[in-house]
Parts: C-alpha cells; sequence; structure tokens
C-alpha cells in the first residue's frame, strides 16, 4: 500500500504497511518521526526499536550484502532469531557509505529525517561524512544519537567496547555471583540494553525540545556511563558512604531476609524483610519458634545474622513444595516466586496474560513469534501483530530512494555504480 504522508509540511510518498494482515492500522505516538537507523550490533538497535515499535517510519541504512558474508558476529544472521527481534518493524536500503555518491545520498535523505541514530566507533562515522557536524549542515533540526563503548571523548573514547567488556569495568561483576567465587557476568547483555534504553530516552527528550523550540541537537551516551547508572544504589553507596559493595550471590545486599530458599522440589524467592514481612512469613509457614527465637527479634539482629538466619529458614521452607510455599506465602502477602528457567517464564499464565510474544510476518520464514514492547499506552494498545518482520538488507531501497524524488533510471545508475544494492 502506498501512502502520501506529510513530514514538517513535505509530501512524501510514504511506501509502508500501513496495515498487518489483519487489518490493524500502524499508528503510534511516533508516526510523524522519521528515523534513519545506522546502528549495528545491539545497543543502538535497541535504542531504534523504541522508536520503531511505537510507529517511527524507521529506515535501516546498512552496506551492500556481501556475497561471502557470514553475518553479523554478535546478533547473527538477518534471518536469525537475534536480529529478527532487533530489527522488526522497519525498512532497509543499502548504501556504500564508503564511496562519495552514497554519503551525499545519504545526506539527501538526513534533510527530511527528524532522526539519526548511530554506533559507530568514535571514527567511523567521520570517515563516512555521517557526523553530526556535517548533516546538521543540511538539517540543523536533527537529532542526531550516538552509543559508544566509553564516551565520545576522554582517555578510552578510541577502544572498542562491547558488553562483557563493560561489565567488569563498570564493577557489575565483582557484586554478581557467590561470595568467593569469582567475578560473574550477568546472563544477559545488560550493558547494551540500558545503554539502548537511554539513548531511546534521550531522543524523545530531543525530541520534546524540538518540539518546543525548532532545534536539533546531539545526543548521546555510552555503554560505561549506561552501567554505572544501572548501579543505582550499589553505586550510591560508594559515591556517598565509601562503601565498596561485595558479591552476594543470590541474597539482597541490603535487605534481611530476602534471597533463594530451598523448597521439596526446588527452589523459591523469597522478599520476608522487615517486621511485618517477617511476621507474615512465619505465620504463613507456621514458624512460631522461628518467630519467637531470641536472635531475631529486630531488623538489626536478622540483618547481623544473615548467614545462620538462612539455614534456620531453609530447615522451615524445605519441608513444602514450590507451589506451596508460592501459594501460602503470597496469600500472607510476603513476596514469593518461583525460579523459572526462560521457556517457563514465558509459559506462566501471567505472562501468557501480558502476550510479551507475538507475531510477525516474514515472506520467507513465515510468522516468526518476537518480544514485544513492555511500555503500555491506554492510547495505543498493542496489536495483535508486529507490522513486519525485519526486512533483508536494501529490501526496501527503490521504494525508499523513489520516496526521495530519486527517478528509475537514477535509481539504475547508481544500483549499477554499486552504490546501491
Amino acid at each position: 500500500m502506498i501512502a502520501t504522508v506529510a513530514f514538517r509540511g513535505k509530501a512524501h510518498a510514504m511506501v509502508w504497511p500501513l496495515e498487518n494482515r489483519l487489518g490493524e492500522m500502524m499508528r503510534g505516538p511516533l508516526e510523524h518521526i522519521r528515523v534513519l537507523d545506522l546502528t549495528i550490533a545491539r545497543a543502538g538497535p535497541t535504542a531504534v526499536r523504541l522508536l520503531a515499535d511505537w510507529g517511527a517510519d524507521v529506515i535501516k541504512v546498512e552496506p551492500p550484502p556481501r556475497k561471502d558474508a557470514q553475518g553479523n558476529s554478535v546478533t547473527g544472521g538477518r534471518h536469525g532469531s537475534d536480529e529478527q527481534n532487533l530489527h522488526r518493524n522497519k525498512r532497509s536500503v543499502a548504501i556504500d557509505l564508503k564511496s562519495e555518491a552514497g554519503q551525499k545520498l545519504f545526506q539527501r535523505m538526513a534533510m527530511d529525517a527528524d532522526v539519526v541514530v548511530e554506533n559507530f566507533r568514535s571514527d567511523v562515522k567521520f570517515r563516512l561524512a555521517v557526523d553530526y557536524e556535517t548533516l546538521r549542515s543540511v538539517n540543523p533540526k536533527l537529532v542526531y544519537a550516538s552509543i559508544s563503548g566509553f564516551g565520545q571523548d576522554g582517555p578510552y573514547r578510541s577502544r572498542p567496547g562491547v558488553d562483557q567488556i563493560i561489565q567488569g569495568m563498570s564493577g557489575l561483576m565483582s557484586v554478581t555471583g557467590e561470595p568467593g567465587g569469582g567475578p560473574m557476568r550477568v546472563g544477559v547483555a545488560i550493558s547494551d540494553t540500558s545503554a539502548g534504553m537511554f539513548l531511546g530516552q534521550g531522543i524523545l527528550l530531543a525530541l520534546l525540545h524540538r518540539e518546543r523550540t525548532g532545534e536539533g541537537q546531539w545526543v548521546h551516551t555510552s555503554l560505561l556511563e549506561a552501567m554505572l547508572s544501572k548501579l543505582d544504589f550499589q553505586g550510591a553507596r560508594y559515591t556517598m558512604d565509601g562503601e565498596v559493595p561485595t558479591q552476594q550471590g543470590n541474597d539482597h545486599p541490603t535487605q534481611v531476609p530476602m534471597g533463594t530458599f530451598e523448597a521439596q522440589d526446588g527452589h523459591v524467592n523469597i522478599a520476608a524483610f522487615g517486621s511485618h514481612m517477617w511476621r507474615r512469613f512465619c505465620d504463613a509457614l507456621g514458624a512460631k519458634d522461628l518467630f519467637e527465637h531470641s536472635d531475631y527479634q529486630s531488623v538489626g539482629q536478622r540483618v547481623g545474622r544473615r548467614d545462620q538466619i538462612k539455614q534456620d529458614m531453609n530447615r522451615i521452607t524445605r519441608v513444602f513444595t514450590v507451589a506451596e510455599l508460592v501459594r501460602r506465602l503470597n496469600e500472607a502477602g510476603v513476596p514469593c516466586g518461583p525460579i523459572n528457567d526462560i521457556g517457563q517464564a514465558f509459559e506462566d499464565p501471567q505472562v501468557r496474560h501480558l502476550t510479551m510474544a507475538k507475531p510477525a510476518e516474514h515472506p520467507q520464514l513465515g510468522d516468526v513469534n518476537l518480544v514485544r514492547s513492555p511500555i503500555n499506552l491506554s492510547g495505543f494498545p498493542h496489536p495483535s501483530r508486529f507490522h513486519c518482520a525485519a526486512p533483508d538488507a536494501g529490501a526496501d531501497g527503490v521504494d525508499v530512494l523513489a520516496e526521495l524524488g530519486l527517478g528509475a533510471d537514477e535509481i539504475r545508475s547508481l544500483q549499477a555504480l554499486g552504490v546501491i544494492a
């Protein structure tokens, strides 16, 4: 379907699946925003995914595919689950930005864009002539967004930065894992996805500012900045009190008792800290002796006897099954939950009710199930399906370039020169 839409007063033929196959309209609070996506790997695509999921017209600009390419070393091939989940709801144009003609073509695209997002190493964007100053000269209202490993300046600005390196440098690995067990990586790409979330927020802030002032700006963050921020109270324990937090395993660093406990047939997480929660826990499991124990009469006593109280609680909890503990404690108002694997998590009744997995239609793969945005807006309910799966590189090039006003002969000429695929 082809529709004519207006971007800042200019008409563009927007070749975009305005309806998915069930007839649901592609609407969202960002449907008036056009984004040029130069991102690779995970952090940048996480930021752009936020915009794409809420209606922005996202055009992924990527190199023409090579015949010998084996896919992105971090996120795999485009037809794999990782890239499908990262790049859904986008269109793709393949441009050789190493060529002068490709750079000029991209600058022409940037003239009508609202946002450009990149996560190249700091020097690459200048070599490709897609840096902020260059693009601002053709579009002063542009919001330009960048993610790097360590920041846009400073002694580490040119270092390559990936998630695990930042997990170690930020201190996160020093507080993850069992005491004395050595540093432990978090099981997800937490610094990549955190940086992407923060950049997405920064883009929205800049768009709000532009709406009021008409001014564009450069928004940037880094994996290191994002991870230090995500340390949250663990970081503030050092910055305010000079305390260096250490590993506490599955126990909460400051609240006692709160952690993982043994059940008859597995493990559960229980949060029974504070006077009220502690009484409810003991009442729910018939642990009168534990409640009356002289060592546990105050919050301070319980905090000071972390290991002892955990042993005494385990003797009680291991009498019950996981299901019994979850039922009894939640009914008593004590937070308690099972330790699921990822499959069990997605099959949980509450998760299924929330429909966190939704299908997207792919021309070769058929329906692929992807993980939806966790944001819920009453004005824009989630459709039952994503609008489209992640496109192959260059799949929408002819349509997008026609929107820019390029004629068929000019497009064929650029294809013949290898500027576009």
